[in-house]
């Protein structure tokens, strides 16, 4: 087996570190009454989805590097709405309009895992679509 190169190592950390930061946060939100919400249940199975999907992509990113950033920014798709749900209740109330278990207390929430998961998808979103800007030439030997 050859050695790997430096991009597809970077989108393999990118990958598992988005599964990290998704698991450690979902773990908050799991056993409460946010998982059964009309809204909020729904932004948690896309969150549930989207980790697989970046495992999958993890495993992919090694043999198959645009497939795996297909399938990474799929995933990107399918957790952004959850951080931002966690960042933001305020416009989500605002456009999705009905009733909630719990009063607004403010629009606006800032929450450090949130803030580092969206960093960590906007992390792999750049090297995913850089994946398919580069072009690999293969190597004589």
């Amino acid at each position: 087996m050859g050695k790997f190169s430096k991009e597809r190592m970077w989108q393999a950390i990118a990958c598992l570190a988005c599964t990290a930061v998704l698991w450690i946060h979902l773990q908050d939100y799991g056993a409460s009454d946010f998982r059964g919400g009309w809204l909020t249940g729904p932004l948690v199975k896309m969150a549930d989805f989207g980790s697989l999907f970046f495992l999958l992509a993890f495993v992919l990113a090694f043999f198959f590097r645009r497939t795996a950033a297909t399938i990474a920014l799929a995933a990107t798709l399918l957790c952004f709405p959850f951080y931002l749900y966690i960042l933001m209740p305020g416009p989500y109330r605002w456009i999705f309009k009905g009733e909630y278990s719990a009063p607004l207390s403010r629009p606006f929430y800032w929450n450090g895992w949130a803030v580092v998961g969206v960093c960590s998808l906007l992390f792999v979103t750049i090297i995913s679509v850089r994946s398919y800007s580069k072009v690999q030439l293969a190597s004589p030997d």
